[in-house]
């Protein structure tokens, strides 16, 4: 293969250098001044725009774009002089018309003007720093026409002045107004700000501070809200309508300060209007409308609550030491439940179920409740009333709702131990007189009772449920193995486990004799099946049902107390008694054989026997004898059924003692589990932890807390620190 010779080429420049006629950039502007002009005349239909962008492009191709650039700046600046003219001539209210017009008409030329010179934006414009021609038309517009020293003031006052005028309520042209200040974005956001938004802000201000003090002198707080909420959905749908959306936020915090936040706490504490007499009216609608508006002002909400909490807190107070209402323990119960519903109500309805509310509402409820010593016994009586009686004509349902509702209450007890000594004793009356309104209710509280506070609370109540089955068995056996007992006097007997029910005196009384060889039989069964067991009679906790035969032959099936039915049988064999006679016949302890006489000599419709003499009381004197006169239109008659009742001051005491009894144990024990965890603790801190252990049950007294750790030092559980005396250390 043979190699080719290279070949060379060489480009040499032309001879004759090439000239531009020097006329040519002049000529070709004058063409693109004359298409500028034309467009700004609305004659732009009889020019070329290929052409007109072909000669733009040569003379940015021929370096003449400064030129081209200069130029275009001249013919804008002063054809936007002579639009300044115009618009500083119009008169009245067609100067924002024809502002808008030239604006429109300006945007447009403007457009066009950019497509011609669109190579000159590409090329020359960035290359040399200058501002795009866009751009260029807005910022000369702004310049000649909108900071015109003429047209300035005349249209921020115009703008205002509409502004005011729809205030007043009068219509003003919104589409008008939004072009113009959308002129005013469109020159930048400053523009919008420091020629209308500012000032508008500054009137807006005045205007609202002038109109609220003339509101907070004339109206009622829900009027002066209703204004308020009217002012701020006027502000914001004039936004939405003609303003920029940036100024949203500007003009209602403007709004909010001046009417709302200048004026709270008179809002709040207004006469006869303000916050507490929306409360007690329930005024969910005024309320509700504080609510939005306060929440809109630092700390709106925080005087709100504070207002409520005051409220709730005063008045809750009023409930629970009123003497009068603490006569009737279900109505004080019914009241608080009632108190609780309403501000449920309002929170819910008012409020947004606004968390911070709800747990003033109950911060309050467990300040007040706990006010009154007395507040346990008294929820354990409403329970009792409920699940005795039962609530006519509701279903299970609402006895659910009902229990629901107790339960709240019991939360905010900080004695619940208090409230399950009552419980218990209330629930035994109920279970052992067979009066429980059902068994599903009993079981459901006491399983809400165990969710709140675990097993160990409950699980002696749920041993009084066991004992009630397993004496339902006990005597279907004692029957199966005496069938000869089937025609004489019949006998229940419910074995109670000492340990689950509430603790009772043994006291007893001298049983009629077909009833005592009845029980004695029965206690020969029993203990021959169980061994290890000792039987304890409580006849004190008993009932009995009697067939009595009255003077002109009435009979009637008597539901009594088993005191009552000692007290009855012994005038089958004797006409007349004495209280003394009675009461060594039966010896039944004095103040209840008192009580038992009172209710069947002295209650009208249940006075089977009669007294004299005639009195109120029951004396040591009086004489009893069978009211042959006695009758009633119904065949069972009850007497004296045993109903939970307040106790008396010595009951209560008592009551009190045992709780605090068993109290000293708890505490002990979680003394006990807190330094065997922790080894050593100085005293505060094991105060605070043991409080905080027990407080699900009760609130520790720091003094009895005390005790038990000297207590314990004694029974050297416990030592002192030698040195720091106040430091305990564990002793394994």
């Amino acid at each position: 293969m043979s190699n080719q010779r290279k070949k060379s080429f060489q480009i040499e420049a032309f001879k004759n250098r090439v000239v531009m006629d020097p006329r040519y950039a002049d000529k070709t502007w004058d063409l693109l001044e004359h298409a500028i002009r034309e467009i700004y005349n609305h004659n732009a239909s009889g020019l070329s725009f290929e052409e007109l962008y072909r000669n733009a492009y040569n003379m940015v191709l021929h370096k003449c774009g400064e030129k081209l650039y200069s130029g275009l700046v001249a013919t804008m600046t002063a054809h936007l002089k002579e639009i300044a003219r115009d618009v500083e001539a119009t008169q009245g209210g067609s100067f924002l018309e024809e502002m808008n017009r030239k604006w429109n008409d300006h945007i447009k030329a403007l457009q066009m003007i950019r497509d011609i010179l669109m190579y000159m934006d590409r090329t020359y414009v960035p290359g040399n720093k200058k501002t795009p021609v866009y751009e260029l038309g807005l910022n000369l517009w702004r310049d000649n026409v909108v900071n015109s020293d003429q047209i300035k003031p005349r249209l921020l006052n115009t703008l205002l002045e509409l502004v005011h005028s729809e205030r007043s309520g009068e219509v003003i042209n919104r589409g008008l107004v939004r072009n113009i200040t959308k002129m005013l974005k469109d020159l930048g956001s400053f523009v919008y700000v420091k020629e209308f938004e500012f000032h508008f802000l500054q009137v807006s201000a005045e205007f609202y501070m002038l109109e609220s003090q003339k509101f907070i002198e004339c109206c009622d707080c829900g009027d002066y809200l209703k204004k308020a909420e009217r002012r701020l959905n006027e502000e914001m749908d004039r936004v939405s309508h003609y303003l920029d959306p940036m100024t949203e936020k500007k003009i209602t915090n403007v709004m909010e300060k001046e009417m709302i936040e200048n004026h709270m706490l008179r809002l709040i504490h207004m006469e006869n209007s303000g916050l507490i007499n929306m409360l007690s009216d329930d005024k969910y609608e005024d309320l509700g409308r504080m609510y939005s508006l306060f929440r809109r002002v630092a700390d709106g909400l925080l005087k709100i609550r504070e207002v409520m909490t005051s409220h709730i807190r005063e008045s809750g107070k009023q409930l629970v030491t009123d003497p009068e209402r603490l006569k009737d323990p279900v109505e004080f119960v019914q009241r608080l439940l009632d108190e609780k519903d309403k501000y449920d109500k309002i929170i819910n309805l008012a409020f947004n179920n606004d968390k911070l509310f709800q747990n003033a509402l109950s911060s309050s409820f467990e300040y007040f409740i706990n006010l009154n010593p007395r507040s346990p016994e008294f929820i354990s009586l409403f329970v009792d009333d409920k699940l005795r009686k039962g609530l006519k004509g509701v279903s299970e349902d609402d006895i659910e709702t009902t229990l629901d509702k107790v339960m709240m209450l019991f939360r905010y007890l900080q004695e619940k131990d208090v409230f399950e000594k009552y419980y218990k004793q209330h629930l035994a009356k109920r279970l052992l007189s067979g009066k429980t309104v059902s068994d599903d209710a009993e079981r459901s509280l006491i399983v809400k009772l165990k969710t709140e506070c675990g097993y160990q609370f409950t699980s002696k109540l749920e041993g009084m449920f066991t004992d009630m089955r397993t004496s339902v068995d006990t005597m279907q056996g004692f029957y199966a193995s005496h069938p000869e007992l089937g025609d004489g006097p019949t006998l229940t007997v419910q074995v109670l486990t000492t340990g689950s029910w509430p603790t009772q005196s043994s006291l007893t009384c001298n049983l009629p004799a077909e009833m005592s060889a009845l029980c004695e039989k029965f206690r020969s069964y029993y203990l021959g099946t169980h061994t290890g067991r000792r039987l304890t009679w409580q006849t004190n906790m008993g009932t009995a049902d009697l067939k009595a035969t009255f003077g002109k032959g009435q009979r009637h099936e008597l539901n009594v107390s088993t005191y009552q039915m000692c007290v009855l049988m012994l005038f089958n064999n004797a006409e007349r008694l004495t209280y003394k006679e009675i009461e060594q016949a039966t010896e039944i302890p004095a103040s209840d054989l008192k009580r038992c006489l009172q209710s069947l000599a002295l209650v009208k419709g249940r006075n089977v026997l009669r007294k004299e003499p005639m009195s109120k009381d029951v004396g040591e004197d009086d004489a009893f004898f069978v009211n042959d006169k006695f009758s009633s239109k119904l065949y069972k008659v009850k007497i004296g059924t045993v109903v939970a009742q307040k106790e008396s001051e010595p009951e209560k005491l008592e009551t009190r003692q045992r709780v605090e009894e068993d109290r000293k144990p708890q505490i002990e024990a979680a003394l006990v589990r807190i330094m065997k965890s922790r080894k050593q603790l100085d005293h505060n801190n094991l105060i605070a932890e043991v409080t905080k252990q027990l407080q699900s049950r009760f609130l520790a007294n720091p003094t009895e807390v005390k005790k038990r750790i000297e207590s314990l030092i004694e029974r050297e559980f416990l030592e002192r620190d030698d040195v720091d005396r106040k430091l305990y250390r564990y002793l394994a």
